[in-house]
């Protein structure tokens, strides 16, 4: 007798199936903090995928996955040379390209406007440490939305000021790489908060083309942390303050208030979860032995826990809390082990069509990654790509991995087997 097929988990018509990159990360020949950093392989992102020319290809292959939306980053540093300048009708043209490649192959574009990387001169002046960054982002925000309002209607501000703020001021991962500044860690969400109100401004009123309404909104990265053992008072401590510091005053800070006007839709970037025992977090990212990891129990990636069942905690929150649409504009795996990574993919998917059939308004979800690529401070040894980049040979040759197969499937049908 055959086994039952699984029932599919059908997704709503016209919801966006996509793939996410950054520019610092992908495109290469690039000149931000980023340019002269060395990650903890030794790697840098001086070519990356070299996405800067190999974008048409790149555009080919979201087209062989199936999706229909892609969430990429438009790098200020190309643009702009000095604050208030004119944009770099060169690089700007470049970008137009690419948007008209993604809307001829009927692929929706979300454009973000800073994703962990600034230009030398904003950098020299303090980067987001000093308010004056943020006319100076407006300007540039202003100047793209008149010349691109024809081509985008989605627009995402700021990509995890989380995370930007805590690596580059706390932990010392990111440039400017400083430790425990807690005040400038603060001074950087304030400055970026009112940047994107400003900027949400500019884009809901300028961005208009064709009767089409722009949207906006942040990327808020959730991580969800927890003591390992719940009688542990350091560890809850410990727990708490992590979840203070980089869930709720950064969201208080975007969408606190009257602030939620500002954006007409939340982006959730989620991974997983961050466990503490004895003050460690227990993950890999934090240097967590993986056999130590696997005795406690944990189901980690080469990054952190997994936690789908969480994405039934934060989504049914935020949309309780704020009453906007909601776009999962990143989540996905790294590992080696692609069965582990489809099923994780499949459990997240499950959990998210769960919380939607309770009526959370979700719209989107953006596979992170594209490509494999520069990961931050960890360099290429972190995989996170539907498609393979052999960094090895000089012509960098993608290739899809299993998972892509599977992902391709899920855009095509609009559903995930249950």
């Amino acid at each position: 007798m055959a086994a039952a097929s699984k029932e599919i988990l059908r997704f709503p018509e016209n919801f966006l199936w996509g793939t996410a990159t950054s520019p610092t990360q992908v495109e290469g020949h690039i000149e931000n903090e980023w340019t002269a950093f060395t990650a903890q392989d030794g790697g840098h992102c001086h070519v990356a995928c070299d996405h800067y020319h190999r974008y048409p290809e790149d555009v080919e292959w979201m087209t062989k996955l199936g999706t229909n939306a892609y969430r990429f980053g438009i790098e200020w540093s190309r643009l702009q040379s000095a604050p208030f300048e004119p944009l770099n009708q060169t690089e700007l043209a470049r970008y137009a390209d690419l948007l008209d490649r993604l809307i001829a192959e009927g692929i929706t574009p979300m454009v973000v406007l800073h994703h962990f990387s600034n230009p030398p001169w904003i950098n020299a002046a303090g980067g987001w440490t000093n308010a004056a960054t943020i006319p100076a982002f407006v300007d540039f925000v202003q100047q793209l939305v008149a010349a691109l309002k024809d081509k985008v209607y989605l627009w995402n501000t700021f990509n995890e000021p989380d995370t930007y703020a805590c690596v580059a001021y706390l932990l010392g991962g990111f440039p400017p790489q400083q430790k425990w500044k807690l005040g400038q860690f603060r001074k950087v969400i304030s400055h970026m908060a009112s940047a994107h109100v400003q900027a949400s401004r500019i884009i809901r009123r300028d961005g208009v083309a064709g009767g089409r309404i722009p949207e906006v909104g942040i990327a808020k990265n959730w991580t969800f942390f927890h003591a390992y053992k719940q009688f542990s008072p350091w560890d809850r401590t410990t727990a708490f303050a992590c979840h203070y510091t980089f869930n709720k005053f950064v969201l208080d800070a975007f969408l606190g208030g009257g602030r939620r006007k500002a954006s007409t839709f939340i982006g959730l970037n989620y991974y997983g979860r961050v466990r503490f025992h004895h003050f460690q977090a227990m993950i890999p990212a934090s240097g967590a032995p993986v056999k130590t990891l696997k005795d406690f129990g944990f189901v980690c990636d080469d990054m952190v826990e997994r936690y789908p069942e969480g994405l039934e905690k934060i989504l049914p929150y935020l949309h309780r809390k704020f009453h906007l649409p909601i776009y999962i504009t990143e989540h996905g795996s790294a590992s080696a082990d692609e069965d582990f990574r489809a099923r994780d993919l499949r459990q997240n998917l499950a959990a998210l069509h769960r919380s939607m059939q309770s009526g959370v308004d979700v719209r989107g979800f953006f596979y992170w990654s594209l490509l494999d690529n520069f990961e931050w401070q960890f360099g290429y040894t972190k995989k996170f790509g539907l498609l393979a980049v052999d960094f090895e040979d000089q012509n960098l040759p993608r290739s899809m991995k299993p998972l892509a197969e599977v992902y391709a499937k899920i855009c095509r049908e609009n559903g995930v087997a249950g």
